[in-house]
């Protein structure tokens, strides 16, 4: 029988792939917990959740079992002019632990659309209102998807290159530090003179893309009252930071000023199906609360508020909330912390940086993004059974929450044994 990963050759187009130097697909088989099955049985360590989705590991038997419950009573239905039991029950259950000035959840399909959506709103919002305000403000080396207005406020050419002319107008900053904030406040004053800026998109806490760069929360929390001050929309995309990686619900809960606008995905539906959601408050809303119609948000998805997601994502706002996952959160914090300790004055590891259950370390070494000693670092971790997936010459931990002690102690000791081979 011929292999699937030979199959896949025939006709598939992978994301993030230049199939010329990579053309070797892995054929997974099969998930369960925290673990991946190859085709040919053997067994990977989801180091990452599979980009930060499966949080309460793969095929969990209480989601299953909801969705499936769910398939026999409604799949599908449109959700312009209609709505069902889940969306309306998940909205419910969302406002219970979103940052309390958050209202109106508006649902897509992915974490590009939503945050795609939040700058529809931002600059809509002035649009609605009668002023001209064009420009949006992001962060430098932010990621917030690949459709074109996330890809506008993203700030890696590495996925932009030949899109860039295409882009909306978009101003960058740093990320706050303790050493740059008064110049940035400054600079930021300066912008906002001209009252042109919609809105500010950005990653709380925790940039993802960017090799999971931490920076300064007393310092996000004054640039983002600047902002409010002088009107500007603030836009947090929550897309990877969400529903308890940080170690709070949101990383915005970390925060005093509370973003006008969340854009929510990956675990929220824990992995199973695909689903987008951009929350707001009511102000914002208001501005598109008209008797005009062309004063809504002309924005929808054919899946909008699928109820086979929306169900999946209320068993995961449950889980969420449990004990055992609350103190598996906890676990995580405690282990990584012990593995910094005995890991971060080792002399090829350069910085060490941790919030939550995100763990990051970076080589003593320059590295490209997609380059050899990347995919060697890669090879070495699948070889031993552990899916790591490199970002240049940052090494990352983003495990599910039900991990055991042993299959952590496992991802540590492989990351130990790859610093003998680079």
């Amino acid at each position: 029988m011929e292999k699937l990963s030979d199959r896949d050759k025939k006709h598939l187009w992978h994301p993030l792939t230049q199939h010329k130097t990579h053309s070797e697909m892995l054929a997974i088989s099969k998930a369960k917990g925290v673990l991946l099955f190859d085709e040919e049985g053997k067994e990977y360590i989801d180091g990452i959740s599979s980009w930060y989705t499966c949080m309460y590991g793969h095929c969990h038997p209480y989601i299953l079992e909801k969705v499936g419950n769910q398939m026999q009573q409604l799949d599908q239905v449109v959700f312009s002019g209609f709505t069902h039991e889940p969306a309306v029950k998940l909205s419910e259950e969302l406002i219970k632990i979103l940052p309390a000035n958050q209202e109106k959840l508006f649902f897509s399909d992915n974490g590009s659309t939503a945050t795609e959506i939040g700058i529809k709103m931002a600059l809509q919002y002035h649009f609605n209102r009668g002023e001209k305000r064009n420009v949006l403000l992001a962060f430098e080396e932010g990621f917030h998807g690949d459709t074109f207005g996330a890809m506008s406020v993203s700030g890696l050419s590495v996925y932009n290159g030949p899109f860039e002319d295409f882009f909306i107008e978009v101003d960058r900053i740093p990320v706050p530090t303790q050493d740059n904030i008064e110049p940035l406040l400054a600079e930021l004053e300066s912008k906002l003179k001209n009252n042109t800026i919609a809105g500010f998109i950005y990653e709380p806490l925790v940039q993802g893309a960017a090799a999971m760069k931490i920076h300064d929360a007393d310092g996000l929390d004054r640039v983002l009252a600047l902002l409010k001050n002088h009107g500007v929309l603030t836009v947090a995309d929550e897309v990877m930071t969400g529903f308890g990686k940080t170690g709070k619900h949101f990383a915005s809960d970390y925060l005093e000023t509370k973003p006008d606008i969340i854009c929510l995905s990956k675990a929220l539906t824990a992995g199973l199906v695909p689903m987008g959601l951009t929350t707001c408050t009511q102000e914002v809303y208001q501005a598109f609360y008209s008797d005009d119609i062309t004063k809504g948000l002309f924005h929808g998805h054919t899946y909008t508020a699928n109820p086979l997601a929306c169900t999946a994502a209320l068993a995961a706002v449950e889980l969420l909330q449990t004990e055992e996952i609350q103190e598996n959160i906890q676990n995580i914090i405690q282990w990584h912390k012990a593995f910094d300790a005995e890991i971060k004055d080792h002399p090829k590891v350069a910085q060490t940086r941790q919030l939550g259950v995100i763990y990051a370390l970076d080589l003593d070494i320059q590295m490209e993004r997609y380059g050899n000693l990347r995919d060697k670092l890669f090879k070495h971790f699948m070889d031993e059974g552990v899916f790591l997936r490199p970002l240049g010459n940052t090494i990352y931990i983003l495990a599910p929450y039900v991990i055991s002690e042993i299959q952590m102690n496992k991802i540590y000791h492989t990351i130990k044994s790859a610093l003998e081979i680079v």
